[in-house]
């Protein structure tokens, strides 16, 4: 096909708020696994940002897609799953098991659903990577419109009133964790920060690339935390103590298993800095494996001024993708009158 299997959904970079400049469609930021579904005849394929497959993880879903009338189409979405009324990450993280046996038990009991918010083939099959968002759109709800009552396909609201963008902002619920930005007029790039995301609080999906011991214990204290520069190295950004103690056996033995040096290929723990302390070279290295979801407040030198809270672990992404990027400073919201045309529709 001429969008293929490997292609990387576009992303997204910080901004401190919605921009005020015309030309911009806003869309809910879902709390979901994003995901690219493709379908070529019989093949259906879901394909996370990590580049991994997760249409084992989700046949419900790629059933869906399997009864669509549509026999080749590529679009961009995000797997979601409601538990009593609200969207449940954890469910999510759950199907990302080993025996097919229970994903199968788990996709009856809470079936999944695909948001979609972009489409990349128009009905006669060619690309639209560099066709604009409108376009897109329009081919998007043909899409979803031939769908019919298909079970398990939603589709994005939006607006390109700021306004009521903000109001989503304003207002949030436990499903939605912000609000995405895109260009009316912009293609869709692939693997580029092209769109704009506004959150309430920050966070970035840091790599473990180490940890502590509890002082005088043999539990894990703390998860050092690591994001790659633009040359590949892994460099340590700051550490998250908040686990509970209950996790402390399970966690710490997971982390042993993967002790291996050199842990952080860049700046490490122990390093010169303002941070160090008597116990900064006291660190177990770690194989890149894990990436867990951390809340931060203020970046200082390219590292977390304070500690983190550890908000999730991130099974959906690879630790390549946890780049610098994500606590470079916010993006000022453009002041009125720059940027592109006006929005139409």
């Amino acid at each position: 096909m001429p969008v293929r299997p490997d292609t990387a959904p576009m992303e997204a970079r910080s901004a401190a708020g919605l921009p005020t400049d015309p030309g911009w469609q806003f869309e809910p930021k879902w709390d979901g696994f994003r995901c690219l579904a493709f379908r070529d005849g019989e093949a259906i394929e879901l394909r996370a940002k990590s580049g991994k497959s997760l249409a084992r993880f989700f046949p419900e879903v790629a059933a869906a897609l399997a009864r669509l009338k549509q026999r080749r189409f590529v679009v961009d979405g995000e797997l979601l799953i409601p538990v009593g009324g609200v969207l449940s990450f954890e469910a999510l993280q759950m199907r990302l098991h080993p025996a097919q046996s229970r994903i199968e038990r788990l996709s009856r009991q809470l079936p999944a659903r695909f948001m979609l918010f972009d489409c990349l083939l128009d009905a006669a099959g060619a690309s639209l990577l560099s066709a604009p968002l409108t376009r897109r759109r329009a081919a998007l709800e043909k899409f979803f419109k031939t769908a019919g009552a298909s079970g398990g396909l939603d589709l994005t609201p939006f607006t390109r009133e700021r306004t009521v963008a903000q109001g989503w902002l304003d207002r949030l619920t436990a499903d939605l964790d912000g609000v995405v930005c895109k260009r009316l007029d912009g293609p869709y790039l692939p693997g580029e920060r092209a769109m704009l995301k506004v959150k309430r609080i920050r966070t970035a999906d840091c790599v473990v690339g180490g940890f502590r011991y509890a002082q005088g214990g043999k539990l894990v204290g703390s998860l050092l935390l690591g994001l790659y520069d633009e040359a590949g190295l892994l460099n340590h950004v700051g550490f998250t103590s908040a686990i509970s103690d209950a996790e402390r056996p399970a966690l710490t033995a997971r982390l042993e298993a993967l002790i291996a040096t050199p842990g952080f290929t860049g700046s490490a723990p122990g390093g010169p800095s303002r941070w160090s302390t008597e116990r900064s070279g006291d660190w177990q290295p770690l194989r890149p494996k894990l990436v867990a979801e951390v809340r931060f407040d203020h970046v200082s030198g390219g590292r977390f001024r304070h500690g983190t809270a550890f908000v999730r672990w991130r099974p959906d992404k690879a630790p390549r993708q946890c780049t610098m990027e994500q606590i470079a400073p916010p993006v000022p919201s453009p002041p009125a009158g720059e940027g592109g045309g006006e929005a139409d529709g």
